[in-house]
């Protein structure tokens, strides 16, 4: 069925205006008496964020998110509007937004005052309902409530004419989710505007004698670093907000591996058999879980997950590109390929000033922690022994990207010790498909006992040589 066209139609239809915090509220008890969560593509949050958040909307807070980069703050704040009502009927032509049971602008009460049941109606989708603006310094009044427009005054309208007004940001997103991201980095002048939208529900503009009851909700998000040391978020607006929800990083590495998973493009692999060993991708979960952790990292600002993505990503291509020089139709990341790490990851995290000038160590240092803490989890102990022993001969063995997927298999014949640790890695099934897995697995067995301490590793160029510390 069609929606209604006119006014007359909608009041025939049945149709109840609601408030906007009423409509969240409805639809969030709908899900959450489901048990659909509220974002399903935002992992990590189940017990902790997520809670905060739907009593939030069950109390019809303003909402500020507090946390740092990369932790799916825009994310939640976007996904808001697949809690409102898929369509909703407004006064057609009107620019923000009106309920044709509760008109507010000048233009929709006379529009239904001339035309009655006649007036007719347009339909906005949820998506239409949401307004964003990053908060910069030189975001100004009129971008976000309003301004005289010179162009309707030089057409013949007085200035006290509500009509002369150009609508900003906030009005023009009546009855929908407005989103201030970083909002501390908005001048202090700016701040004061919002104070009326947030408590009194209206807007002011210029010296009009103009009220706009305002249905409107209000989303922030800041980073801490921002919020509570440089004291940039004016007090009063703070006050104004009802809950401060704040967010986290993954806590734990099968989190952060789920998100990579999820978000990762691994679009370059488009012609290749593309397999990347679960441990491949714990390292590179973990990289990040050890810069988070690091002295010589700036924890002020954060650690992106999107550092945890792009490592993922770089991995994957210097495996593809691998596959391409040696005429692979297979591409399977190794250790080797987690020497490209370095490139993507400078970009998104911050030396320590002390540590200015050790950027490649302390880079080459969180590598090597991630690969150690994946060896100790996932290769037993027990396995470490014998190929220890086979190295305390003469046995010398040879790595890098150009080394063959069969030398590694011939590898574990000539060393039947690797064996047992190669299959901790990977399954039997994988080991007798593909070669390209077993490479990968030897690989990351010498890496981990040299980091271990029980082999030593001599590296020249992109070649490297274990052999014992005997």
């Amino acid at each position: 069925m069609s929606n209604p066209e006119t006014l007359g139609a909608l009041k025939a239809s049945g149709w109840e205006s609601v408030s906007l915090r009423q409509e969240l509220r409805r639809n969030a008890i709908a899900k959450i008496q489901a048990d659909e969560p509220l974002f399903p593509e935002v992992l990590g949050y189940e017990s902790t964020v997520t809670p905060q958040l739907e009593n939030a909307l069950l109390a019809g807070h303003d909402i500020i998110f507090l946390g740092e980069r990369g932790q799916a703050k825009t994310r939640m704040i976007r996904g808001l509007t697949g809690l409102l009502d898929e369509w909703m009927p407004i006064v057609a032509g009107s620019e923000i937004n009106d309920d044709p049971y509760n008109p507010i602008s000048r233009h929709a009460r006379e529009l239904i005052a001339e035309h009655g049941d006649d007036t007719p109606i347009a339909w906005v989708h949820r998506d239409d309902r949401f307004g964003e603006k990053l908060a910069t310094p030189d975001t100004s009044i009129a971008d976000l409530i309003g301004e005289v427009d010179p162009i309707k005054v030089a057409e013949g309208r007085y200035l006290s004419d509500e009509l002369t007004l150009h609508y900003g940001l906030v009005p023009r997103t009546n009855r929908g989710i407005f989103a201030m991201n970083e909002l501390p980095d908005l001048s202090e002048r700016i701040q004061v505007g919002l104070l009326n939208v947030l408590e009194e529900r209206d807007v002011q503009i210029r010296g009009h004698k103009v009220r706009l009851p305002l249905d409107v909700i209000l989303v922030a998000s800041a980073n801490p670093e921002d919020y509570t040391n440089r004291g940039r978020l004016i007090t009063p607006l703070k006050d104004r907000f009802g809950s401060q929800i704040r967010t986290h990083y993954p806590l734990d590495v099968e989190t952060e591996v789920a998100i990579v998973e999820q978000e990762a493009d691994i679009s370059v692999s488009e012609g290749f058999d593309l397999t990347v060993p679960s441990f491949m991708t714990e390292i590179v979960a973990s990289v990040t879980h050890a810069a988070r952790r690091s002295q010589h990292i700036s924890q002020r600002s954060g650690v992106s997950v999107r550092l945890s993505i792009s490592n993922f990503e770089i991995m994957i291509a210097n495996s593809v590109r691998r596959a391409l020089r040696s005429g692979a139709s297979a591409a399977v990341p190794r250790v080797v390929d987690l020497e490209a790490l370095p490139a993507s990851t400078s970009g998104k995290v911050e030396i320590e000033t002390l540590d200015e000038g050790r950027d490649a160590e302390i880079l080459d240092g969180l590598v090597k922690a991630g690969i150690l803490q994946v060896f100790k989890d996932r290769v037993p102990p027990d396995t470490h022994r014998a190929v220890v022993d086979a190295f305390d001969g003469e046995l010398v063995v040879d790595t890098g990207e150009d080394v063959t997927d069969d030398a590694y298999v011939a590898l574990i014949d000539r060393v039947p010790a690797l064996k047992a640790p190669v299959d901790a890695l990977i399954s039997e099934e994988e080991a007798a498909s593909s070669p390209a897995m077993v490479a990968s697995a030897c690989e990351m067995v010498l890496e981990g006992l040299h980091l271990a301490k029980r082999l030593n590793k001599d590296a020249v160029g992109g070649r490297a040589q274990f052999r014992s510390r005997g």
